[in-house]
Parts: structure tokens; C-alpha cells; sequence
């Protein structure tokens, strides 16, 4: 029997699926709002997708995030096979009702997580061989393994098998892996898929502009939902990061929704954005909330620092977020730093907001024509909370 909880499909009618229609167009860049429909709803763009490792956004629920606006998480196929394991999610009733989550999801398909194990695997033009980080045991990924997990998950969007590089990469390797990453995208297509289940594709290539260009006009031939620029936020400097995001934006159709993985630092989203950047997701708000770093309009801060032990103010003045409604700096502090879970948790809401808050603004801004202006503002205000914050410690001392 499926567990008691419900997941309501949107009411889209299934000729829409799969349709990605720009609304709005910056005259004095590639920027672009738009909707992209899924079975589980039409989500709007430029979009930031939280990161659900195990099927959960670390210390929020599902609630909470629809409450704050989220309309699609992403989930971790390598992590939720390993554990619960996707039987087991199935006997659920997919991933939606597991996770309690009524909109839509994305599935990566495990390539990187097995890329960051790069000790415990063994690569071929099949797949890939690699042993669990949990228990050591021998698991094995395909295109067609990749492919069935996701569909048995039942996700909105499924990601395909690739290979991605480790910076710097050797032409010659960067080579073989465009090669493997197009023959395992093929076989992908092949695959059967979850009702109305999108599948997108990954260009790779590391540096080499060629390569790119190879890869994504072969995985555009092949015909995809939607396409990602993969092989960033590997170790590359922030320059190439944007650069290679630039230049791979340009290489793929405009009908179709643009994914750069991995990527969440808020100037990095405008000026991928202003490139023709559709889709980002990244760990940084919960992953930094849990070290003790808040998020604003303006940048980041660490809130464990002890100049705040007396600050009566919120963790950002004119947030609208339920923290900073109710709770001070001083005393988010002091939960994190005397490992209170209410801290992190607290932290987490917070910044989870700032972004979801961030992404809409950035919406409105290319709705309304005012993009350019605040593409400039966020480049200058960016870390004048950091400076701020060295210029308060500089006093102290």
C-alpha cells in the first residue's frame, strides 16, 4: 500500500508538456524569462532549483518550500539508490509522494557523484564501475540503468549519463570524454520514460571551445527537452567558469530551456543569465547555512562571528523571510555556535529565501526592461557586506 500522503499532478494538458515558451526578452542581452511545463506544472525561469541530496532539502520541509515559491527540487539518483534504494521509493509511490513534494522535481542521473569518486571507479565505453561510499560494495551505471532509475523515480526531468572532466583536462582526454558522453546520450534517448518525463541533455568539453561546440551541436541533432552546460564548478577560476557558460549558451537551440549545473553564487547566475542561461541549481544556501553564513541582497556574512553577539538586528534588515520577522542576529548566533539545530535551520530558511527572493527580482527585472541596471547593481553591491564585515574587524582590533 502507498503511504498516506498525496501529490496532486497540476492540471496541464499533456500536448503541453515539454513546451518551453519565452515571455519576456532583456533588448540589450540573451537574459530571458520563460515557462517550461512539466507534468507537475509550469515552472517560470530564469529558475534556482534547491538541492535534495536524499530527497529532502537539508532541514526544510516540503511545506515550507512551496510556501516560500520553489516550484522544482532537484533529488540525487546516486544517493536515493544507494539509500532508501528505488524500490522502495516505488513501493511509495515515486519520488512525489516519498518526498511529499506536489511539484515538479529533477533527477540528475548519478554521473557526477561517480566523477567525485574518482578513486573508487572503473570507466569504459559501457558505463561505469564504482563502489559505494557507504559500504564498499560493487554497483555498476549505464545509460540504461541511469535512464530506468530515473524513470522508476518519476521525476519531471531526467538528466542523461555524461562524463564529466576534472580541471584541468588533456585535450586528448576531454576528446574521449565528448565521444563516450554523446554515445551514452544517444543510448539515453533510447530509453522508455516516466509518463511525460522530459530528458535533457550535458555538454562537456572542459576548456576547449571546439570540443563544446562538437558535442552540443550532436546532442542538439539528437533532440532533447532541454540542454545543460555540464564540466563546470570542477575547481576552474570564476572567469572560465562564465566564459565557458557564455560561450556554450550561444552553441544551444533558443526553444529550448539552458541548464548550467551547479553553479549558485548570485553574480554568477546574472551574468550566466544575461548569456542565455535558463536553470541553475546549487548546494550553497544549505551548505553554507550549516558552516554559518547568511545571505543577503547585498552578499554574504559569517553570523557565528563574534561582532555579532550583541546585534539585536535582523539577519537582514527589510527581509521578509519568518526569521527575520521574529529572531536577531544575536540569537541565530548563539543557537549556532552552541550547535543548536534550530540555528542551522533557521539560517537554512533564511537563505533559501534570499535566493528564492533573488531569482524573482532578477524575473522582474528582464520583464520590466530594467535587467542591464541590475546586472550593474549586483556586480557592484556583491561584496560589500564581506567588506563591511573585515572593515568592522579591522576596528575591533
Amino acid at each position: 500500500m502507498h503511504g498516506a500522503g498525496v501529490c496532486r499532478v497540476n492540471d496541464i494538458e499533456p500536448s503541453r508538456v515539454g513546451r518551453f515558451e519565452v515571455t519576456a526578452q532583456d533588448p540589450d542581452s540573451r537574459a530571458r524569462c520563460g515557462l517550461l511545463y512539466t507534468v507537475h506544472g509550469a515552472v517560470e525561469t530564469p529558475l534556482f532549483l534547491p538541492v535534495g541530496t536524499y530527497g529532502a532539502v537539508r532541514s526544510i520541509a516540503a511545506w515550507e518550500l512551496e510556501g516560500m515559491g520553489f516550484q522544482m527540487l532537484l533529488a540525487n539518483t546516486y544517493h536515493l539508490a544507494l539509500r532508501p534504494g528505488v524500490e522502495v521509493i516505488e513501493e511509495h509511490g515515486g519520488l512525489h509522494r516519498f518526498m511529499g513534494w506536489e511539484r515538479a522535481i529533477l533527477t540528475d542521473s548519478g554521473g557526477y557523484q561517480v566523477f567525485s569518486l574518482a578513486g573508487f571507479r572503473r570507466l569504459s565505453d559501457e558505463g561505469v564501475e564504482f563502489r559505494s561510499h557507504i559500504d564498499g560494495s560493487l554497483h555498476r551505471l549505464t545509460p540504461e540503468s541511469a535512464m530506468a532509475l530515473q524513470r522508476r523515480l518519476g521525476s519531471d526531468i531526467a538528466m542523461v549519463l555524461d562524463e564529466c572532466l576534472h580541471y584541468p583536462a588533456s585535450y586528448d582526454y576531454a576528446c574521449k570524454a565528448v565521444e563516450r558522453t554523446l554515445a551514452w546520450a544517444a543510448r539515453c534517448l533510447e530509453e522508455p520514460r516516466a509518463p511525460g518525463q522530459l530528458v535533457f541533455g550535458i555538454v562537456q568539453g572542459g576548456e576547449y571551445e571546439d570540443l563544446r561546440e562538437r558535442c552540443a551541436a550532436e546532442l542538439v541533432r539528437l533532440g532533447f527537452d532541454g540542454y545543460a552546460v555540464g564540466g563546470v564548478s570542477v575547481g576552474e577560476p570564476e572567469p572560465v567558469l562564465l566564459e565557458w557558460a557564455q560561450r556554450t549558451a550561444r552553441m544551444l537551440p533558443e526553444s529550448r530551456p539552458r541548464y548550467l549545473m551547479g553553479v549558485g553564487m548570485f553574480n554568477q547566475m546574472v551574468e550566466a543569465v544575461s548569456a542565455g542561461i535558463d536553470m541553475f541549481d546549487c548546494v550553497m544556501p544549505t551548505r553554507f547555512a550549516r558552516n554559518g553564513t547568511a545571505f543577503t541582497r547585498e552578499g554574504r556574512y559569517p553570523v557565528k562571528s563574534a561582532l555579532y553577539r550583541y546585534d539585536d538586528t535582523p539577519l537582514e534588515e527589510g527581509c521578509g523571510c519568518p526569521v527575520c520577522r521574529r529572531y536577531s542576529r544575536g540569537y541565530v548566533r548563539h543557537l549556532l555556535n552552541v550547535n543548536e539545530s534550530l540555528g542551522m535551520r533557521l539560517l537554512t530558511m533564511h537563505n533559501l529565501y534570499c535566493y528564492k527572493e533573488f531569482v524573482q527580482r532578477m524575473r522582474e527585472a528582464i520583464a520590466s526592461g530594467r535587467f542591464s541596471a541590475f546586472r550593474r547593481e549586483t556586480a557592484a553591491k556583491y561584496s560589500r557586506v564581506r567588506r563591511d564585515h573585515l572593515e568592522r574587524v579591522r576596528q575591533k582590533r
